[in-house]
């Protein structure tokens, strides 16, 4: 399953602790992604080659863009919108304020414009995090409870079914999911993975409702049919501790690939020096979609 023609390259020379979440900006033709644990958002352009980044002084699981132009993001203390000239925090909520020991992971916009984010202990201890439901009106829904380490998100071409990643059950699960309402029920499992395959992480879906998962620990992101459960094929990435995927580009067939070095030892890092890098497959020979943005 293993090709020689991916091409993978780095594409901006920076190097993220751990770099989380990337989401490809249609309008601006960015690639947009996170620092979590150094609580940074990046927002790189292809065409010009420039990159800005905000501090935002504290941990970001994820984000998605705003209908507005904006960045919704899940940060360590709940939901907020992040000015994205000036990095300005606007707080809307924070639905673990009384669990101090947790912090948000991973996020997305569903098929109506609404953002899902998922917490997990700071410890990673199994069973501390939930899954949220922000709604248009800023209303908050706790939608899953006892998630180990809260993962990939994507919905299927049909906007009928939500897949979801809890890292360490080495699965992808498959809910009915009900657009108009954000309901979601009839949990069972469609992909089973291997531990020497490394656990799954981010995920996106490509137009023909393939799932693209990013292996930690696995060298690799690869290509899941969830009608079979088979693994499609592999890409290989230069760095161990590769986190998540989007499609982006002109016509959504370039692959972003973002990765992390957190952890590393000396050794680890000298094995691996692009660790922490966002990387991208050009014409991959597969195509996304667009980012579902926030509704503002």
């Amino acid at each position: 399953m293993n090709s020689t023609k991916w091409k993978v390259e780095k594409l901006v020379e920076h190097s993220c602790l751990l770099g989380e979440g990337p989401v490809w900006d249609e309008k601006t033709k960015t690639i947009c992604w996170v620092d979590i644990l150094n609580g940074m958002i990046h927002d790189y352009s292809p065409i010009n080659g420039k990159m800005k980044s905000l501090e935002l002084h504290e941990m970001i699981g994820s984000l998605a863009i705003c209908t507005d132009g904006h960045f919704m993001a899940a940060l360590q203390n709940g939901f907020a919108f992040i000015d994205r000239a000036t990095g300005n925090i606007k707080r809307i909520a924070d639905p673990e304020s009384h669990l101090p020991e947790n912090r948000f992971n991973e996020g997305k916009c569903d098929p109506a414009g609404r953002f899902w984010a998922g917490t997990m202990a700071l410890s990673e201890e199994d069973g501390k995090g939930n899954m949220y439901l922000l709604h248009e009106d800023l209303a908050i829904s706790q939608k899953m409870s006892g998630v180990s380490i809260s993962n990939g998100l994507a919905w299927s071409i049909d906007d009928r079914t939500m897949y979801y990643i809890d890292s360490p059950s080495f699965e992808v699960v498959a809910f009915d999911y009900e657009k108009s309402s954000g309901q979601i029920s009839n949990k069972r499992t469609v992909i089973k993975i291997g531990k020497e395959e490394g656990s799954p992480d981010g995920m996106t879906i490509d137009n023909e409702g393939m799932l693209w998962v990013a292996h930690w620990g696995g060298w690799q992101v690869a290509r899941w049919d969830p009608n079979t459960g088979k693994k499609l094929l592999s890409i290989p990435v230069p760095v161990e501790r590769v986190t998540s995927c989007t499609f982006g580009g002109d016509h959504f067939e370039d692959l972003f690939i973002s990765t992390a070095k957190v952890g590393l030892d000396e050794k680890g890092l000298a094995k691996q020096p692009m660790a922490g890098f966002l990387f991208v497959v050009r014409n991959c020979g597969f195509k996304g979609m667009p980012a579902v943005e926030f509704k503002v």
